[in-house]
């Protein structure tokens, strides 16, 4: 009896893990790591097998890897952009209507909570003087390092009257989903703030799928140029456990620099709007 013919092999599912391991093969000496995922690029086409003195071999993309490989940077490139410009507009919005709005800080938070992420962490750079591990990687009852996206206060000489707000900012439904998945993280969040909202591109995912302790707003416009639309408010919680805002906080606040509300901007766009009526 003949054996049966073997079925023609299908193309795999590339992930970020085939993405990554291209990458590092392009920029690496290209050994070999006798792996499943070596296997799979190789069965698609994207590495060839390339001798090497000793009798060994050594791995090289060929055509195919590298335009999957520059398609996927153009896309994270596209990605990146479109975060950062909805990054601008939610902290430009914060700025307009009177609160002080910074991007990109880096917090130290202590996460209290019984979460578990189930995500693998992923390496961040620390603020020198700040030895804590990132918030992905924190065990309940630590100290970790928060970044949120944005992070605004009121504009008030009162401290009570802060009202610290956290802005997490996603615009691909897969990151998403990735940081859905990471509660130590939100908890971080939460334990920094009075609010914290997501802030997401139209369509990629529905409120329901936002934890309950979390608002929503979405992003509307190629360019997240028209209103934030509010979904779902977000609940009050108190702050910090004796209503000021922490010394480290200020410190961190102190050494960043508020976002500048473009009045230029504002100004053109009512005079758009007004030629438009």
């Amino acid at each position: 009896m003949a054996d049966a013919p073997i079925p023609p092999l299908a193309a795999p599912v590339l992930t970020r893990l085939h993405y990554r391991r291209l990458r590092e093969i392009y920029r690496s000496a290209g050994w070999p790591c006798l792996d499943a995922v070596e296997v799979e690029l190789l069965a698609a086409g994207l590495l060839e097998r390339m001798p090497a003195p000793g009798g060994r071999e050594w791995l090289r993309l060929t055509q195919a890897g590298l335009e999957v490989l520059a398609r996927a940077l153009q896309g994270n490139r596209a990605a990146y952009d479109a975060h950062e410009a909805l990054v601008e507009r939610v902290a430009q919005q914060l700025a307009r209507d009177g609160r002080l709005a910074w991007r990109g800080l880096a917090l130290r938070a202590r996460v209290e909570s019984d979460a578990v992420d189930l995500a693998p962490p992923e390496p961040l750079p620390l603020m020198p003087g700040l030895e804590a591990p990132p918030c992905d990687a924190a065990a309940p009852g630590r100290w970790c390092i928060a970044r949120p996206d944005v992070y605004s206060v009121r504009h008030t000489s009162v401290e009570a009257y802060l009202e610290p707000v956290v802005h997490e900012i996603k615009v691909r439904r897969s990151d998403l989903l990735a940081d859905l998945r990471r509660p130590a993280k939100r908890a971080a969040y939460l334990s920094l703030c009075r609010e914290c909202y997501y802030v997401i591109a139209a369509g990629i995912a529905q409120p329901e799928e936002i934890p309950p302790e979390c608002g929503v707003l979405v992003a509307h416009g190629e360019r997240f140029e028209g209103p934030l639309e509010l979904l779902r408010a977000a609940p009050k919680r108190p702050a910090f456990p004796d209503g000021r805002l922490p010394f480290g906080i200020w410190m961190a606040l102190a050494r960043a620099t508020p976002v500048e509300p473009d009045r230029l901007g504002e100004q053109q766009q009512r005079l758009g709007d007004g030629a438009a009526a």
